[in-house]
């Protein structure tokens, strides 16, 4: 659609007028609602900007028009408008003298991207962002104001699930937070950082983030501090079994604060406590779990399902000293082959104290939990029974000194070495 006729006047009278032309620019944008109408306004605004901007106006002027420019899209306070004008108004700042408008894009680059989180478009808001000129020499930025974008795109690819893309502002803001004195992009950066964790399925490191940012009360209200606690018992729930996660279950139970969050502590203390999981219980706390903790895993079951297999794995070791891989597997919810297979890669990563003997089909357990790899932990029976070996050993050894200082010629006629 072209401008409306209008603004096509006013923008001929300027090209011929003597006058100072960023003045009448000035004017014609204050002006704008008188000339122009709802249904051509983006037209009129892109036909002002790129008039404009071609005018030779020079620095100063053009900053000045630029200003009104800005302020008349921001009072027209429509989002389509804003993204269409605003981009359209970027990329002639970039094509003009770039370097010299690095303000007026910044400003323009904010008021689309928040256009776009408007309409929960948060990847491109998050590309609109990423134009910001922050490292420019003609610009002054600190510190803190560039957190303040870099937190905003880490945000919004959040969002979307783009851990990788985000990762990568985190990465910038690590080097720079120690400056940053304001205690909300503090707060945010760090969640942010949990939430990253949280989505590359680093859950335990994720939880113990979750859990330290629980305890900001100068930051975040009671219910949020509950909501990011109660992130840290869904971490903490889908890590990998084994002593890491045993002791950050540990953790959370001991926190008294835990206990609000029923639905989530239910499931906290048969995990902490050791007790075998059933698949109504899982199900129920599945339904609070978001999209990518209920992702498929390689194997084809999903990380949830994972954890509590493995989970139920330590519990079965809590109650029986060995156990057929069948029988184990019909415990599990699983077949003897992906029992075994589950129960060797534990015990491999020292995750599980135990032994297997796979031509028998048995896994003998050693207290649940190991702490090294496979070929070291030994079966407490295997240990019991060398002890008694040896002290059967040791009490014949006695025996037989004790005869031989009694009786030396009975031992001596006696005794075959």
């Amino acid at each position: 659609m072209a401008p409306c006729q209008g603004v096509v006047e006013a923008l001929a009278k300027i090209e011929s007028s003597t006058a100072e032309k960023a003045g009448l620019y000035e004017s014609l944008l204050n002006n704008i609602s008188e000339v122009s109408s709802p249904a051509t306004a983006s037209d009129d605004l892109k036909a002002i900007a790129e008039r404009s901007l071609n005018d030779a106006l020079g620095v100063v002027a053009t900053r000045a028009v630029l200003n009104t420019f800005v302020a008349t899209l921001q009072a027209l306070d429509d989002d389509d408008i804003r993204i269409d004008v605003g981009t359209r108004t970027i990329s002639l700042l970039s094509s003009a003298q770039p370097s010299a408008f690095l303000d007026a894009t910044a400003t323009l680059c904010e008021l689309v991207a928040t256009a776009h989180e408007n309409r929960e478009d948060f990847a491109e808001a998050a590309k609109v962002l990423g134009e910001i000129p922050l490292d420019s020499s003609q610009r002054k930025v600190t510190d803190e104001e560039r957190a303040k974008v870099w937190i905003r795109i880490v945000r919004n690819y959040l969002e979307v699930d783009d851990a990788t893309a985000a990762d990568t502002y985190i990465n910038k803001l690590k080097n720079m937070m120690h400056t940053v004195a304001d205690q909300d992009l503090t707060l945010h950066f760090r969640l942010s950082q949990a939430r990253i964790q949280d989505a590359k399925r680093d859950f335990l490191s994720a939880s113990q983030r979750y859990h330290e940012i629980s305890f900001s009360p100068a930051a975040i209200a009671d219910e949020e501090r509950l909501h990011t606690l109660s992130m840290a018992i869904k971490c903490a729930v889908l890590g990998p079994a084994g002593p890491l996660r045993s002791r950050a279950l540990g953790r959370l139970y001991r926190d008294e604060r835990s206990r609000q969050l029923p639905d989530e502590f239910g499931m906290l203390e048969k995990m902490f406590l050791d007790r075998l999981l059933s698949p109504a219980e899982v199900d129920k706390f599945a339904e609070g779990l978001q999209p990518h903790q209920l992702a498929k895993t390689s194997d084809g079951s999903t990380v949830l399902a994972k954890a509590v297999v493995e989970h139920n794995l330590l519990g079965v070791s809590r109650l029986y000293s060995n156990i057929r891989f069948d029988a184990l597997g019909s415990l599990l919810g699983l077949d003897a082959d992906r029992a075994e297979e589950t129960t060797a890669r534990m015990i491999e990563q020292g995750r599980l104290g135990g032994r297997m003997d796979q031509l028998a089909g048995i896994v003998w357990f050693d207290g649940g939990q190991g702490g090294g790899p496979a070929g070291v932990v030994f079966g407490k029976e295997m240990r019991r029974w060398d002890a008694n070996v040896e002290s059967l050993a040791e009490d014949v050894e006695h025996v037989t000194n004790s005869l031989q200082r009694e009786f030396p010629d009975f031992v001596a006629a006696n005794l075959t070495v």
